[in-house]
């Protein structure tokens, strides 16, 4: 009997939760989520905000042929030149269903205001949001509201629209398919990094 009151608890909280934040919608990617390295948009880091205590860089006093491995597993890049360890970057990959590809590339373009033309917000005439994170074309777009391309700085392309960029870092694979970093170090691969740079990419 209790085994079975304590079930029939679990379900209700479970439903509850549901009806709180909409069946299907992750509450983790919800606005109300803290980010790694602070928040890239509007809004102050609270004190309770996840710290980055992984990323580094001591490139600008090495020499030699740059290249980076991203192990998405560790949610890790690794920024080497000439095979010395140059950096390592905290990362948010891509999501479940929006999985960032495994394998070998290289570096095909580097813009440093960049600016998606797929996902983004959908803001009034004043700049005002009106409907955020939506996909162009697949979310219906409010009435006098046009799109606006989410921001990705430093962006540096490796395969088809996914790329290495500064943005939202919460703690675990969170994009849809890009890879997001700290801005700093965003900055510092983008630098150091130039057309046809070899990624490997693995688990």
């Amino acid at each position: 009997m209790k085994r079975a009151t304590k079930a029939l608890l679990a379900a209700i909280m479970i439903l509850t939760i549901c009806c709180l934040v909409g069946c299907g919608e992750d509450p983790r990617f919800s606005a109300q989520t803290q980010y790694l390295g602070g928040v890239y948009g509007p809004g102050p880091v609270s004190s309770g905000a996840p710290q980055d205590n992984v990323s580094y860089w001591d490139g600008d006093d090495i020499d030699g042929k740059p290249s980076v491995k991203i192990s998405l597993s560790e949610q890790r890049a690794y920024f080497y030149k000439s095979g010395k360890l140059a950096g390592i970057s905290q990362l948010s990959t891509g999501r479940e269903g929006l999985n960032t590809p495994i394998g070998h590339f290289a570096i095909q373009q580097k813009d440093v205001n960049h600016v998606s033309t797929k996902y983004g917000d959908y803001v009034d005439a004043a700049d005002n949001v009106v409907k955020p994170n939506v996909e162009l074309g697949v979310d219906p777009k409010p009435p006098g509201t046009h799109f606006k391309g989410a921001p990705m700085p430093y962006f540096m392309r490796i395969h088809g629209g996914v790329g290495m960029h500064a943005g939202y870092l919460p703690g675990y694979p969170a994009s849809h398919g890009c890879i997001r970093m700290p801005e700093s170090m965003a900055e510092n691969f983008f630098r150091s990094v130039s057309v046809g740079t070899p990624i490997s990419i693995a688990n």
